[in-house]
């Protein structure tokens, strides 16, 4: 079973001497009160990637590690790499690679095999930096590193670097105060994220160069980067997806709608013909996230509504009967996701993304102030279905119309983060008022669904031989909090037709 450390560290270029190296006194570090020697330890990792670097790319580092007290598998996943914050995903040894940790590099490997790429050996010298009660600040190290290239003919490198590894829970602001000590001794920080990031450089296979992004000059181009970032936020959010971390499956979520709803609205510049069967599959993508997101949300209100009741209100075993409906509604959602995740549909899908932002299958004429007039468009399409809401009656049918608004105004919003990089302000202002109409009505629509699940829970409760009062006055906190959202939305529709249209 893999484990999860948050590893915040430092990199350092030792000083070439022909003495060697040798660490300054770091007992006068502040807050230092003892150095404690671990002695040297040999470590030996060999490091997988695929054959064109698609982790390394990413400065994503898998290695299978012997030697020391954390051997085994390692995977290293960027947090923050200009702050030195990484994830460490850790599994036992073996001899392949876990499933578990290659389910989160299937994003960027897809179907292509992870093979040795790199071997590096290291003669590692530990001293922990103690504070005055013994607890441990950080360690230092120096490695005395060798690298082997294991595939594309014989390279070879060695170097010393130093390492600062942050003990957990510790203050980031620490290592400053150790850096201070370490410049001074003649250290320099690393230009390297990654041991294995300098190996590359130094046996001559990589890191691969990207390409650098060019500015948006046409109407195409914004269309284009937008769909871009969409197709990265998907790859750079899976593990996060797996690893069921927060808000991940929401945001992930967002990126494929995001990218749909400028397929759709930017039909004047992109085929249609070519881009809507990639639609459909992002329409399913999002479906398969939204099982898991709308229960998360769902059991997230329903939990936060029970903790405001005062307790002589709850009658019955109300929140065990709620924890477990919740588990067990999640759980069966959470074991969907995956399997899709892991599913050759997704593969082909993140396949498509990649040639539609390469190979964009623009039309041959396309029309002027196309972005101007796509963002119009939506906003027309908007100001209908909030129109034929407002002249709805009230019940199920003006739920039903609501909800449909809000969509519009998802795509209104979307249409106009495509745009505000060339028309500025106007597509801000649009993207601004779509996005307050869609927080308005989606808190409309969680009320239907929240109503919806409540009679559930009540019909389970009362099969059971419990008490549904309490349900039934959360649905009627729901009902009351549906009606403000209605009766919120002509003020709030009133300030936005008022917008200036576009030519």
């Amino acid at each position: 079973m893999a484990e999860t450390k948050r590893e915040i560290e430092r990199k350092y270029e030792a000083p070439v001497t022909d003495e060697g190296f040798g660490l300054p006194d770091l007992s006068r570090v502040a807050g230092v009160s003892a150095v404690i020697d671990k002695g040297v330890v040999d470590l030996d990792a060999v490091y997988y990637d695929t054959v064109d670097q698609r982790l390394a790319a990413a400065a994503i580092t898998l290695r299978r590690r012997t030697g020391g007290a954390d051997a085994g598998w390692h995977l290293k996943l960027p947090v923050s790499l200009a702050e030195g914050v990484r994830d460490e995903i850790r599994a036992p040894l073996s001899d392949d690679v876990p499933r578990d940790l290659t389910g989160l590099v299937r994003s960027r490997v897809r179907e292509a095999d992870l093979v040795p790429l790199m071997r590096l050996r290291s003669s590692r010298d530990v001293r922990d930096l103690n504070d005055a009660d013994g607890a441990l600040l950080a360690e230092v190290s120096v490695d005395g590193v060798r690298a082997e290239r294991l595939i594309g003919g014989a390279g070879a490198a060695a170097w010393t670097e130093i390492e600062v590894e942050l003990a957990d829970g510790g203050d980031p602001a620490f290592l400053g105060k150790v850096e201070k000590k370490l410049r001074k001794a003649g250290a320099s920080r690393s230009a390297s994220t990654s041991k294995l990031a300098r190996a590359l450089t130094e046996t001559g296979i990589g890191p691969r160069p990207s390409r650098p992004a060019e500015d948006p000059e046409t109407p195409a181009d914004h269309v284009l980067a937008y769909l871009r970032a969409q197709r990265d936020a998907i790859v750079d959010l899976d593990p996060a997806v797996r690893r069921d971390l927060p808000d991940a499956v929401h945001q992930m979520r967002v990126a494929t709608r995001r990218l749909r709803s400028a397929l759709r609205s930017y039909r004047k510049i992109l085929d249609r013909a070519v881009t809507r069967p990639v639609g459909d599959e992002l329409k399913w993508l999002a479906g398969e996230l939204g099982v898991d997101r709308d229960q998360e949300v769902l059991s997230e209100r329903l939990t936060a509504a029970l903790a405001e009741l005062p307790s002589e209100l709850s009658e019955g075993p109300v929140r065990p009967r709620l924890r477990t409906w919740s588990r067990a509604r999640r759980s069966g959602s959470r074991r969907h996701l995956i399997a899709a995740l892991d599913g050759r549909r997704y593969l082909a899908l993140l396949a498509a993304l990649d040639t539609l932002v390469d190979a964009p299958p623009l039309r041959a004429k396309q029309p002027k102030n196309a972005l101007a007039k796509a963002v119009r468009r939506d906003y027309k399409r908007l100001a209908g279905r909030v129109e034929e809401a407002l002249d709805t009656d009230p019940g199920p049918a003006r739920d039903l119309a609501l909800h449909g608004a809000r969509k519009a105004a998802k795509r209104a919003r979307y249409a106009a983060e495509v745009a505000a990089p060339a028309l500025g302000d106007r597509a801000k202002d649009v993207g601004k008022h779509a996005k307050a109409l869609q927080s308005l009505l989606g808190e409309h629509q969680d009320s239907v669904m929240a109503r919806e699940a409540l009679r559930d829970l009540a019909a389970q409760a009362h099969a059971a031989g419990e008490s549904s009062f309490t349900y039934g006055l959360l649905y009627g906190r729901e009902e009351v909090l549906a009606q403000r959202a209605e009766a919120e939305l002509p003020p709030l529709w009133a300030k936005a037709v008022s917008w200036p249209s576009y030519a």
